[in-house]
């Protein structure tokens, strides 16, 4: 594959839209241990650019403009240790959507919504599982819990229900 993007960048780069970038950068930092690479203020006192790296990927930002809709994100950030990550994110003013569990494909993680609106879902790889395995574990009801609980979560939070919904996923037919 030919490398189009250039060096320190990947091919896809998440945008995130904010009321406040500036607090978002410095939010990133402190939770996820991301490193900030531009903060360009514009006429308006606005941000008008702002880029933060965390682990090899360059989350892009500004802010929104009163008239433009507000645009929350759903993002995965890959972090050595979710519960770590996900305890100073709370302590950075986020609030946990989901708790952290462990999941069957070999991931640890949970979900924070910043104080931005963004939803985080901060995981740690804790071992590589072959798909097979994954399928299988599925059915255990550790990994089914920590499953339903996921969606049920998510859903709740965007839905705005009391109850989330939540569908056992179906293995795809060879």
């Amino acid at each position: 594959m030919n490398r189009t993007a250039p060096e320190g960048y990947t091919n896809v780069a998440p945008w995130v839209v904010t009321d406040d970038t500036g607090a978002l950068l410095d939010f990133v930092a402190a939770a996820f241990d991301g490193e900030e690479l531009a903060r360009v203020p514009v006429e308006d006192g606005t941000i008008g650019h702002g880029e933060i790296r965390v682990g090899d990927t360059v989350v892009l930002a500004f802010d929104r403009r009163p008239d433009w809709p507000v645009m929350p994100s759903l993002l995965r950030v890959y972090v050595p240790d979710a519960d770590a990550a996900v305890a100073a994110a709370v302590a950075h003013g986020a609030r946990v959507v989901t708790e952290v569990s462990d999941s069957a494909w070999g991931d640890r993680g949970g979900r924070v919504r910043d104080p931005f609106g963004n939803i985080w879902w901060v995981v740690s790889r804790q071992e590589d599982v072959a798909p097979d395995e994954a399928w299988q574990r599925m059915s255990e009801p550790k990994y089914a819990e920590s499953m339903r609980a996921a969606q049920q979560t998510l859903d709740a939070e965007l839905s705005g229900r009391e109850q989330g919904l939540a569908s056992a996923p179906l293995r795809p037919r060879d």
